[in-house]
Parts: C-alpha cells; structure tokens; sequence
C-alpha cells in the first residue's frame, strides 16, 4: 500500500508538468456535473481553485456531496453578470481560467431557450471581456460541447474545420458561442501577449455524480435505485460516450500546452473516445445494466412513444488534432467507462463503502495510473 501511495505522490508532482501547483485557477460551472470533478483533480494538483457559478442544478449534486465548497472560493454569481464577473477576476487575478458554466440540457433549451441563449452565449462573451481586462498572464480553456457542428448525420467524426450550427437552441447555442470565441480571439487576443485562449468539444460525457434531469444515465440510475424501469426516447441514437476524465484530462493538458506555447492560442480541439466507444443509447444501458446487477435488458428499460423535441441520431467526433498537437488520447475503453461509472452510483445507492470525495479521488487515481501505464505524455 505504501509503495501504491509514493508512486501516486510522485505522479501528482509532475503530471501536467505540475503547472498547476500554487496557481489560482477560476473554474466557472464548478457546481455542475463536470465542474465538480475538474475541482476536484485540481485540487489533487495542489491548485488554489475559485469557483463561479450558480447554486447546483441538481438534488442531489456531486459538488454538495462532496463538499467541495469547504475546499475552494466559492463564489455563486451568474456569469450574464458582466460587472460582477469582472469584479472577481480584478480580485483573483487568475492564472488560468476554465469556462464550463453552461445550460447543458437539451430539452431545457426547448423550454426556456432565451435563458439557454443567454448563458451560452453571452455568459461566454461576458468571460472574454473580463479576461481583457487582466493585467497578468492568464490562459483561458473554453469548454463548448460536440453538439456545435452543424450535424448531417454522418458516419465519420466531425472535425474542428467542419461546419458549425444547431437546429435545436441548444446546439445553436454552442455553435454561436465558438463562432464568438473565434471573433473575441481574431479582434482582442490574436497579439495580446498576456491572454491566451482555446476552445475544446467534448462527446457525451457519462460518471459517477451526474444528477441531471433528462440525461440517460442519470435517469437510469435513478430510476433503478427505485425498482423502476427507465424510459427511453431514442434507444437506437448514437453517441460517443466517454468518461468525464477523458475530456478533463484533454483540458487539463491544454492548459499545460497553452502555458508554454501561443501557437495554440485560438485553436479549438475536440476529445471524444476510441472510436469503439460509439454505441446505441440501448447498447449503453444493456452494459450499465449488467454492471448494475440485472439479468436481461426486459428488467432495465420501457421505450416511451412521447418524443416531444428533435435530437440528432448520430454523432461522432474527430480527434487527430488534439492527438497531433497535444499527444492527447483517450485512455478507457468502453468496459472501463461503464465499470467506473456504476462503480460510483452503486457505492453511492447501494454499498456506501467509501466517503463520496475519497471515492472520487481514488477513480482520479486509478485514471492517472492506467495513463501513466500506457505511457501518456501528461503523466512524464
């Protein structure tokens, strides 16, 4: 057990060149699903973190479960604040800044699309305009989503040079919020010597701690921590599911790259799976299921006819450019994904054999390991 303990101590100190270390970082959206885990490896990288954000979308939540706000600044202001949002940054005069804070939803941006444009769009521009305004180096990691591509159903991944848009308000959203970035970067950043910044689209991303309303997974867990069924819209839709610390560890990795190097300064990168990892929402839960303890799919699913909203069918993603630049893949298969992420909910539901934030930091740990054994450059 020692010697599991000072090979983790060492891995810690110089993962990601051990940028992190002492450094005040802003993660915007900290309360949410995503959020909570970023803090959470910052924090194991020694990093003094500072949260904006509003209260937690969700009861439960993985941020008040693990509390999180006794560990960090924790500031809850809504980023369409413009005035505010500068106040904080003028006081933590961050090093780095990482942008979540987001509607996530789809079906929520049916229902209350000003709010979803609002939020997504000018949240974002509200955090670019604050961070000109910065008188020490900062790097910006802008975190948009998969569904900013303009989606023609293909079967081949899309690539950051792809076609932007969104026929739902959502995706619009997204796609305006990255056509932003690319505007703020060409007329603000391009020569600015202090301020970096790049966009990053993830794929659908599943783990322990995601509570939201009208996501599978969390729908699923819920419903069989009750002995009920979940419904499903869409069994035959497609995504690419991957682990909520594959796109952090993509995260956390630009930032190191972008410390050193402002040549990639205005880039965008995608982090999605191995291309395996592109399963049916029915293939997501049959395997989830199995983890979770149940016999046949007849146990874990209803199909419901009610489909009240557009969603795309298919989605993938092209990753060669984050792995070109930034020696960035993707570590789990999709075995993995599923075993970590029932793991959690079943520790959480069912076992309750490890406090909620030591569990977290053990998967964090056991990630890092698996990276370290396959010899990924964040880990050297």
């Amino acid at each position: 057990m020692e010697i599991v303990s000072s090979s983790l101590e060492k891995l810690v100190k110089i993962m990601f060149n051990n940028v992190y270390e002492d450094k005040t970082i802003v993660v915007t959206g900290h309360t949410g699903f995503k959020g909570s885990w970023l803090v959470t490896w910052l924090l194991k990288l020694n990093a003094n973190v500072v949260g904006v954000a509003l209260n937690p979308p969700s009861e439960p939540s993985l941020f008040e479960v693990t509390n999180l706000s006794e560990k960090i600044k924790d500031f809850r202001e809504d980023i369409t604040n413009l005035k505010k949002v500068k106040e904080i940054f003028s006081h933590i005069k961050p090093d780095y800044i990482f942008h979540l804070a987001a509607q996530p939803i789809v079906k929520t941006s049916f229902a209350d699309p000003i709010s979803t444009f609002n939020t997504n769009i000018l949240g974002t521009a509200n955090i670019l305009q604050a961070s000109r305004e910065l008188e020490k180096p900062c790097n910006l990691i802008l975190i948009t989503s998969d569904k900013c591509y303009l989606n023609n159903e293909w079967n081949w991944g899309y690539r950051e040079i792809d076609r932007l848009g969104g026929q739902d308000p959502y995706s619009a959203s997204k796609a305006c919020a990255e056509i932003l970035i690319n505007s703020m970067y060409h007329s603000f950043f391009e020569k600015e010597k202090n301020i970096r910044i790049v966009s990053t689209r993830a794929g659908n991303v599943i783990g322990g701690g995601d509570w939201a309303a009208n996501r599978i997974v969390p729908d699923a867990v819920r419903a069989w921590s009750q002995g009920k069924k979940v419904f499903i819209r869409n069994p035959q839709s497609t995504r690419p599911w991957q682990h909520v610390l594959e796109p952090i560890s993509g995260y956390l990795r630009l930032g190191q790259l972008l410390t050193s190097n402002k040549e990639l300064s205005g880039e965008s990168y995608n982090f999605g799976p191995k291309t395996d990892q592109v399963k049916t929402v029915i293939e997501l839960l049959n395997n989830l299921g199995i983890s979770w303890g149940f016999k046949n799919e007849n146990e874990i699913i209803d199909i419901s006819d009610n489909n009240d909203f557009k969603e795309a069918g298919l989605l993938k993603l092209n990753c060669d450019k984050a792995m070109h630049d930034l020696s960035w893949f993707p570590i789990l298969d999709f075995e993995e994904t599923i075993k970590m992420t029932c793991d959690w909910y079943k520790n959480f539901y069912k076992d309750h054999f490890k406090e909620i934030f030591e569990l977290t930091n053990d998967q964090i740990n056991h990630y890092t390991e698996l990276a370290s054994t396959k010899k990924i450059p964040w880990t050297k």
